[in-house]
């Protein structure tokens, strides 16, 4: 159990028999009567987000929750494939009705991922804010073919389409924010 005052972005909580991880927490302390967290949460299991105001003395389940750091092995028709880099244990996650469909497109064969495992079940894989792709198709422009700002659809590796500038050409890296899929700078490395 966890009192309110003490939840924070990050904690898991159980709420309606599933785990909810919290995304936003705002304290208030009003003039009148006691003070009490508004809270945003994401079900860890189909996504769907809850947002509850709890009292900061009362009590409130956390989910017990682990989490193991794997490696991305390779993905077949139905799961993806991770190994635990301590243990040496598989994982499939399954793919079509877990909510992590999408997640193909920042998933890199042989990097490290942190997995969300409740009731011996992987329930999420943690994807980094911010990830470098290799640009696999770009059409080329010429310059000063658009206004200043202009930007084209490239395709990375993993086959995500990211709106980039027009000065990036195919087989370079860029930095893309995986919330928003949007084009943060080109990587020189």
């Amino acid at each position: 159990m966890i009192r309110g005052g003490d939840i924070a972005k990050g904690t898991c909580l159980l709420q309606k028999g599933q785990p909810y991880i919290v995304v936003e927490r705002e304290f208030v302390s009003p003039g009148k009567g006691g003070a009490f967290a508004r809270v945003k949460m994401k079900s860890l299991k189909d996504g769907s987000v809850l947002t509850q105001t709890i009292m900061t003395q009362t009590a409130v389940e956390d989910a017990q929750v682990e989490v193991r750091a794997c490696q991305y092995q390779y993905a077949d028709t139905d799961a993806y494939h991770f190994m635990d880099t301590a243990t040496f244990d598989q994982y499939e996650v399954p793919i079509a009705g877990s909510g992590m469909e999408d997640k193909k497109y920042y998933l890199k064969e042989n990097e490290t991922y942190e997995l969300t495992i409740w009731e011996g079940k992987v329930i999420d894989i943690k994807i980094p804010y911010k990830v470098v792709f290799i640009v696999a198709e770009s059409e080329n422009y010429v310059k000063g073919d658009t206004v200043s700002g202009a930007t084209k659809p490239v395709v990375t590796e993993t086959g995500l389409t990211v709106r980039v500038p027009l000065f990036i050409n195919q087989g370079e890296k860029i930095l893309v924010n995986t919330e928003t899929n949007e084009y943060v700078e080109r990587v020189n490395k």
